[in-house]
């Protein structure tokens, strides 16, 4: 699946309150960066995400040390995909050092709300968490791309530098996100 790159730019970022991985409530304002913020949506389970967690986690370093916040969310239903629930993801963020909190959306509404359709799907905004950025982290899909550009950290920098996001944005690609059954 994958995503046009101009949705929603412009748009102001969604407010949430959802748990971490210890039951604590994080806020978009406790994850706002000064120069910027990164809200992705992941789970436990894509080979999407798998593929590239380890640079998503040192990309996310990176851009932490330049004052731009990052904060992930998983969104699936964890009761139909089991791999995604929270003990599960409490244990890939500690077997893949991921630097920023790890969020449940048990609702779904937070991912509704940020129109997210897809695992891995990047949200970059500037500081003032206008939406700047809706592509990929790089060119790797299931399998990791060595060498590939870093679009999403450039993209970032560019928009901690001077407001504006790069013309040409790559939709992200990833596994859809695993809806709640309406019935």
């Amino acid at each position: 699946m994958t995503v046009p790159p101009s949705s929603g730019l412009g748009s102001r970022a969604p407010d949430f309150a959802l748990p971490d991985l210890h039951g604590d409530t994080v806020r978009l304002a406790d994850v706002r960066g000064e120069r910027g913020t990164v809200i992705m949506f992941i789970c436990n389970h894509c080979p999407y995400v798998r593929s590239v967690i380890g640079r998503i986690a040192e990309d996310s370093r990176a851009l932490l040390d330049e004052g731009v916040g990052v904060a992930a969310i998983m969104s699936n239903d964890h009761r139909a995909y089991p791999d995604d629930a929270p003990d599960k993801m409490r244990a890939f963020a500690a077997e893949h050092g991921l630097p920023f909190p790890y969020l449940l959306d048990e609702s779904q509404k937070v991912a509704r709300a940020f129109d997210a359709v897809c695992t891995p799907d990047f949200f970059g905004y500037d500081s003032d968490l206008v939406l700047r950025y809706r592509g990929r982290l790089d060119a790797s899909k299931t399998t990791l791309v060595a060498g590939a550009p870093r679009e999403l950290l450039e993209a970032m920098r560019q928009i901690a530098a001077t407001g504006a996001a790069p013309f040409e944005q790559t939709p992200s690609m990833g596994c859809s996100i695993k809806w709640k059954s309406s019935a």
